[in-house]
């Protein structure tokens, strides 16, 4: 296990809502510096508010496509966490911009690292690149099932890696996350999860819509679990390797709306439409790995973690009508 003691850390794509987790978690560190690159089209300066209280932390407003930018923040730092992409509905709509993004952007954060010779470079991937689940819990070494272009993206960057740690000794740790939620998730952008789209229409007395019938299953994991295992990734021995991020548990889209549901108090049928299927159907992650190697295990069961995103919400809906007043 290394330490982060006087560390200067580079996330890039660190306003986000993965992102401006690690930096909360990070302020927790003897850390001696955290920059934050962020070009604010998904991250935020509301997401930084609390962490920019504590002076080590700067931000610089830019982009993984500026590769000049990349090699002067790279010189000044030890450790690089990358989590800028275009998130899925994105790369559906925007393929070309998901290749400049997600794998050029991505080919330019390891290029500069390997150049300032970073100690380490923490990746952001996704459980993506499985596609559908072949077998459930999936190992790490499941086949790559992937039929979009976001997991396509992934799938380079991970190979990118892969190449730079065998031909220049790249110092890396890779993180599959299955599906993300918590606090800071986008419910107002045309791209949103199915827990949000869920609470919008509550919020308006209509009834849940599941695309599908239901049935399809998922790995849910808290953003702060993620933001901690991003942290244990960073003072891990292991490298080389890429990890199965999740809380292994199986929860169906209709248990998932029906607790939301519950904790909110509404007594509304869902209403289905199986004509709209989503991307994929079934995936749940095998968890021993990361367990074993980086010392992670999530802690956040999904009753409390769906309790903490409806708190969140309601705060930051108040506070943008105060703005507005």
């Amino acid at each position: 296990m290394r330490s982060l003691d006087d560390a200067r850390i580079l996330l890039v794509g660190g306003a986000g809502f993965v992102g401006s987790h690690i930096v909360d978690q990070l302020v927790e560190e003897p850390v001696a510096e955290i920059v934050v690159l962020d070009n604010f089209v998904r991250g935020t300066a509301a997401n930084l508010e609390k962490a920019m209280r504590d002076p080590r932390v700067r931000v610089v407003d830019g982009s993984v496509t500026d590769r000049p930018l990349l090699a002067e923040l790279m010189g000044n730092a030890d450790y690089c966490v990358h989590l800028a992409a275009l998130w899925l509905g994105e790369c559906v709509a925007e393929p070309r911009s998901a290749l400049e993004v997600n794998v050029v952007g991505t080919y330019n954060v390891i290029e500069a690292a390997q150049e300032a010779g970073i100690a380490r470079v923490v990746y952001s991937s996704s459980a993506s690149v499985y596609g559908d689940a072949l077998f459930t819990p999936m190992t790490e070494d499941h086949p790559f099932n992937n039929r979009t272009m976001y997991g396509a993206t992934k799938i380079a960057g991970e190979q990118f890696f892969r190449a730079f740690n065998e031909q220049h000794g790249l110092d890396y740790v890779g993180l599959r996350y299955m599906n993300v939620y918590g606090p800071r998730m986008d419910y107002k952008g045309t791209y949103v999860s199915v827990i949000m789209k869920v609470l919008d229409r509550l919020d308006e007395g209509l009834p849940p819509i599941i695309f599908g019938n239901g049935t399809q299953c998922y790995d849910f994991i808290h953003v702060e679990d993620i933001a901690r295992a991003n942290v244990l990734a960073l003072k891990s021995d292991a490298t080389d390797r890429f990890y199965n991020i999740g809380m292994g548990v199986k929860t169906s889209l209709n248990e998932l709306v029906a607790l939301i549901l519950e904790i909110t108090g509404q007594n509304l049928e869902i209403e289905y439409r199986p004509e709209a299927q989503s991307f994929v159907t079934h995936r749940i992650g095998s968890t021993e790995q990361a367990a074993a190697d980086l010392g992670f295990t999530a802690r956040i069961p999904l009753e409390e973690g769906l309790r903490s995103v409806i708190e969140w919400r309601r705060q930051d809906k108040r506070r943008t009508l105060a703005a507005q007043a």
